[in-house]
């Protein structure tokens, strides 16, 4: 008789959990974002965005103002958003010359942040790299170079020696690192891009575009090591035993206030080119030229792009990541109210002209489950603005922890007895 009540009260247990998840499913309408993929209100922080984006052009701006006039391609874009404020011809296909070390230098800057390479490391010099011509730090076969006195030769001297002495060391050959400069340059959504080597003197079929090395540019500067070395304008390095001096060949590091980088470039067929980054504003700017006959032309087309641009655009800070937070219901969690955060400011690029900015925030939630870790991302907040997505990550900042079967049994007959109302 004593199995036959086991038997039934457990089957009567079992009916009753059942019936109040299936009422729970139904009837519960506690925070908005349970169960739901989007929030449909559109509203976050009690603001609520309209969805009616104006824009005339996707990602460009109007060419009415010729800012580069001596370029044969040019482009200025500010960089936490990829927005372009300016283009010249920027998907025609030309050689990059040195600007090609603006790749080189993003993988040993990966190779760096993933701990492949470290920047004391001693890099020995092959023949290949000893015989390289063109802007030199004059290193010698077989002799060892600090990884660190490479990048300075590389970023400030725009040695080709140096260049390929790199390539060597993280690809085992230069022409595997050409493979991972091809590879790499894919991945960040170049499509009009062939590089044949790794310091950019000209060489059939070694091409890139204004907007495919804008790609490239807008990940190195994401790199603080790289900002450091390029806005030097002279330093020393030992090489062989010997004190090297090495002087910026981008001069507008030392003559124009605010440039910190990135990379100059001249060959016979490429003409002067130069990759410019500024940061003014809360506001980073990232200009390139290719094509030009002289230096200081060159040098003026991109001091006219970076005053343009810091004085027609402004960054406009919609959600501040630090006053940012929210509650969700995760079910099986321990404490079903479960704080999320924004993992940062969602801010625009505005016309500081335009009285009538439109733009849309949603959120979406990923199927999570008790338990999470601390900084575990539960979903994303999409925000729309002149005719582009951009996409923030919402994150938990402490763990959560799983709730027993008990304790979300009790939760669910809690809500049953506290009164559940129809959705």
């Amino acid at each position: 008789m004593g199995d036959l009540m086991k038997k039934l009260f457990l089957f009567i247990f079992s009916f009753l959990c059942l019936f109040l998840i299936n009422i729970k499913a139904a009837y519960y309408t506690g925070d908005e974002n349970v169960n739901s993929n989007v929030d449909s209100s559109n509203t976050v922080n009690d603001v609520t965005y309209e969805n009616n984006d104006k824009t005339d052009d996707k990602n460009t701006t109007s060419n009415q103002v010729d800012l580069a006039k001596n370029a044969a391609s040019a482009i200025l874009i500010e960089v936490s958003t990829g927005k372009i404020l300016y283009s010249k011809d920027k998907d025609a296909k030309r050689s990059p010359a040195s600007m090609t070390k603006i790749m080189t230098l993003l993988l040993a800057m990966e190779q760096i942040e993933k701990g492949n390479i470290k920047l004391d490391d001693m890099v020995r010099i092959s023949k290949n790299a000893a015989s390289m011509g063109g802007t030199q730090i004059f290193v010698e076969e077989g002799s060892s170079v600090k990884v660190e006195t490479l990048l300075k030769g590389i970023g400030i001297a725009s040695a080709n020696d140096a260049a390929v002495a790199m390539a060597e060391y993280i690809g085992g050959t230069e022409e595997n690192f050409v493979k991972m400069m091809n590879d790499r340059a894919k991945e960040l959504g170049c499509k009009n891009t062939n590089f044949k080597n790794p310091h950019g003197l000209d060489e059939e079929g070694h091409y890139t575009t204004a907007y495919d090395l804008s790609l490239i540019a807008r990940e190195l500067v994401k790199y603080p090591l790289a900002l450091k070395i390029t806005s030097t304008y002279e330093d020393y390095i030992e090489v062989s035993g010997e004190n090297h001096w090495l002087v910026n060949t981008n001069t507008l590091v030392r003559f124009y206030s605010g440039i910190d980088g990135l990379k100059t470039g001249y060959t016979d067929n490429a003409k002067y080119c130069l990759t410019a980054t500024m940061e003014k504003n809360n506001m980073r700017l990232l200009s390139i030229v290719m094509g030009e006959d002289e230096k200081e032309k060159r040098n003026e087309d991109t001091i006219s792009m970076m005053e343009y641009g810091f004085s027609m655009y402004g960054s406009k800070n919609l959600l501040n990541k630090d006053k940012f937070v929210e509650t969700m219901v995760i079910d099986n969690a321990y404490n079903r109210e479960v704080k999320y955060y924004l993992d940062k400011d969602v801010s625009i690029i505005a016309d500081k002209n335009s009285k009538d900015i439109k733009y849309n925030i949603e959120k979406e939630f990923y199927d999570v489950k008790a338990p999470l870790k601390k900084n575990d991302k539960i979903g994303k907040l999409v925000l729309t603005y002149d005719g582009n997505t951009y996409e923030y990550d919402l994150i938990v900042k402490e763990d959560v922890k799983k709730a027993s079967f008990m304790k979300v049994f009790s939760n669910l007959l809690s809500d049953i007895i506290s009164g559940v109302k129809l959705k």
